[in-house]
């Protein structure tokens, strides 16, 4: 099994580390990842500028390389060109420093490039750890390779990615699984002004996130509940129900 790792804190991040140290034992693991933190970068690529790509060797038996654009980049020159004679079988993002629930999903480079992968017609999983401060990550690393076991055996639609929390807890006390819908949250989004030297105005974006619908099924809630959230995140972002409503607006 041939396995494509990437993520958006950048190809020296803990997470990704901790992951590839656990997927080397179970396939042939390739780090495709940012040459730097990459976090919100959301499913941008790289157009008027060229793509810097460096060798590294992540670990024993772990060749990475550090790309020089977006999540999404990453797995799209991975598949594209340094995997393209020996395709990838299945791309995991992560694992993700924090939480990306809800409408994270959005703005999540995490999620980007998982989603990224599926657009190359690969099983995608994305894998986040919940919390701040000193991440754990062994515990989302061994759940991922037993998720990627499952979706090898089974499948997942082309147009689909499965979003993977793990919540903020040790391992021994993880209260099992929720297959989870996406929560709503909002940002309450704080632009705090300072100028340069030179007198220029610059801005910095803080704010305060809030839960805004923790419905009982969310992954906001499975989180909260010592649950590991997994929320299958389809990228047709068509609203079917709404067609024929907007088939009688008086249009032509």
């Amino acid at each position: 099994m041939r396995i494509l790792i990437s993520n958006d804190d950048g190809w020296q991040a803990e997470g990704i580390r901790v992951l590839a140290e656990r997927l080397k034992k179970v396939g042939k693991v390739v780090v495709v990842a940012p040459d730097r933190q990459r976090s919100a970068a959301g499913h941008g690529i790289t157009l008027h500028r060229p793509l810097f790509v460096q060798y590294h060797k992540l670990c024993e038996g772990v060749d990475a390389y550090a790309v020089s654009g977006t999540p999404a980049d990453c797995v799209k020159i991975g598949v594209n060109e340094i995997m393209k004679d020996a395709p990838p079988d299945i791309v995991v993002s992560g694992i993700n420093e924090g939480s990306n629930l809800g409408n994270d999903v959005m703005y999540s480079g995490t999620v980007s490039a998982a989603i990224e992968g599926a657009i190359q017609g690969i099983p995608s999983i994305a894998v986040s750890q919940c919390g701040t401060g000193h991440f754990d990550y062994t515990g989302a690393a061994e759940f991922t390779a037993k998720l990627i076991g499952q979706v090898l055996q089974h499948g997942i639609p082309k147009d689909t990615v499965l979003n993977v929390n793990y919540p903020p807890i040790k391992p021994d006390a993880v209260q099992g699984v929720k297959i989870s819908t996406l929560g709503e949250r909002r940002y309450h989004n704080d632009f705090q002004k300072h100028y340069s030297p030179r007198g220029e105005a610059y801005y910095w974006l803080a704010g305060d996130l809030k839960d805004l619908d923790v419905a009982p099924d969310s992954d906001i809630q499975a989180i909260k509940d010592g649950y590991i959230a997994v929320s299958p995140v389809h990228f047709d972002f068509t609203h079917f129900g709404l067609i024929n409503d907007l088939k009688k607006w008086t249009l032509d």
